[in-house]
C-alpha cells in the first residue's frame, strides 16, 4: 500500500517518533431530535477552531478536519431514492460510511470489497458518490485527493447486534486484505448509526467541500467536529478526525510501548463474539496510523470484540 502525503523515513526524520494536537468540539440535542440548525451550530464551532488546526504555506493546505454525525436516515432514503432508484431499508437494519479510493482502481476494489461482504453473509446494496468541491483546496491537498465513495451495506436474517459486529468483521478484515493489494482503501467509518466527513482540509474548507454538509435535508442529533495540528507528524486525508470512536488531540508519549504490548497480546486473545474469526481482526493496530488513529482502532476493538461499553 502507497502513503499519501507524508515520506518515509530519511535522514533524522522517522514516522515511527510522530505525534499531533488538535482541537475538537461538539453539540448534541439530549433529547435525540435531529435537525440541520445543529449541523449549522457544528459549522459555527469548527470555523471557530480554525486557529487550533494548522495550515502549509499558502492557507489553502489543511492539516485536516472533519465531522462525525448520526446517520442522516431520511437524507440518505430521499438521495438514494432519486439518484438510483434504491430503497434503503428502515434505520438500523443497513450500515453505511464513506470509502477513500483511487479512481484508477475502484471497480477492482468494489468487486473485491463485496466479495468480502458476502463471505460474511453481507451484501452491498449500492454505492454513493460523494459530491465535493475542491475550488478552495491547495495544490498538496488536490495532489493526494482520494475517490470518495459511499458504501450502504445490509445484513437479512440478522440480529442487531450480530449484524454490528459482522460490520466490524467486514471493515477490519476487507482494510488488511485490500490495502495489501490496492495503492489505496480507507474506511473513514462503517456504522449502524454515525458517519464521518472529512479530509485534508481546513475548518473553513470542510462545510464547502462536502455539498452534503451544505443540504438542508440533512439532520443529525450529534456532531462531533475536529481541526487538526500535526505538530510533528505529517498530515493526510486518512490521518484526519474525527476517527471511528474518537476524535482526540493526540501527544500520546507512550505510544510504542502500547502498540507493542498490543501485538504481543494478540497472540492469547480469546473472544466468545468472533471465536475463529478474531483473527482476522489481527494486527488490532493497523498500519500507518497516527497515535490518535492507534488509540482508536484499541478502543473500537475492546468495544466490538472485549464485550465492553464505551464507557467501560
Amino acid at each position: 500500500m502507497e502513503t499519501f502525503g507524508f515520506p518515509s523515513k530519511q535522514g533524522l526524520y522517522d514516522p515511527n517518533f510522530e505525534k499531533e494536537a488538535c482541537g475538537v468540539g461538539f453539540v448534541v440535542n439530549l433529547s435525540g431530535l435531529t435537525s440541520h440548525k445543529l449541523i449549522r451550530d457544528a459549522e459555527t464551532i469548527s470555523r471557530r477552531l480554525e486557529h487550533r488546526g494548522a495550515c502549509a504555506f499558502e492557507n489553502k493546505i489543511g492539516d485536516g478536519a472533519g465531522i462525525m454525525t448520526s446517520i442522516p436516515h431520511e437524507f440518505y432514503r430521499f438521495c438514494l431514492k432519486k439518484e438510483q432508484n434504491v430503497h434503503l431499508p428502515p434505520k438500523g437494519e443497513y450500515a453505511t460510511g464513506i470509502v477513500f479510493l483511487n479512481l484508477y482502481e475502484e471497480e477492482d476494489v468494489k468487486s473485491h470489497f463485496q466479495k468480502i461482504a458476502e463471505e460474511h453473509q453481507l451484501k452491498v446494496l449500492c454505492w454513493r458518490s460523494i459530491e465535493v468541491d475542491n475550488s478552495s483546496l491547495g495544490s498538496l491537498s488536490i495532489s493526494t485527493e482520494p475517490l470518495m465513495q459511499q458504501v450502504f451495506i445490509t445484513g437479512s436474517d440478522l440480529s442487531v447486534e450480530l449484524f454490528r459486529q459482522k460490520i466490524y468483521l467486514l471493515r477490519k478484515y476487507s482494510t488488511h486484505c485490500l490495502q495489501e493489494v490496492f495503492s489505496r482503501f480507507y474506511i473513514c467509518s462503517l456504522s449502524t448509526e454515525i458517519i464521518v466527513y472529512k479530509g485534508q482540509l481546513t475548518s473553513s474548507q470542510l462545510w464547502s467541500y462536502f455539498k452534503d454538509l451544505q443540504n438542508p435535508d440533512y439532520g443529525s442529533y450529534l456532531a462531533i467536529v475536529h481541526a487538526r495540528f500535526s505538530t510533528n507528524t505529517f498530515p493526510t486525508w486518512e490521518r484526519a478526525h474525527p476517527l471511528r470512536y474518537l476524535a482526540h488531540n493526540g501527544e500520546i508519549n507512550t505510544l510504542h510501548g502500547n502498540v507493542n504490548l498490543m501485538r504481543a497480546r494478540e497472540g492469547v486473545m480469546k473472544s466468545s463474539i468472533y471465536k475463529d474469526d478474531l483473527k482476522k481482526l489481527f494486527p488490532v493496530v493497523e498500519q500507518n496510523m497516527s497515535d490518535s488513529g492507534s488509540l482508536d482502532n484499541v478502543l473500537e476493538f475492546l468495544v466490538m470484540a472485549g464485550q465492553r461499553s464505551l464507557p467501560e
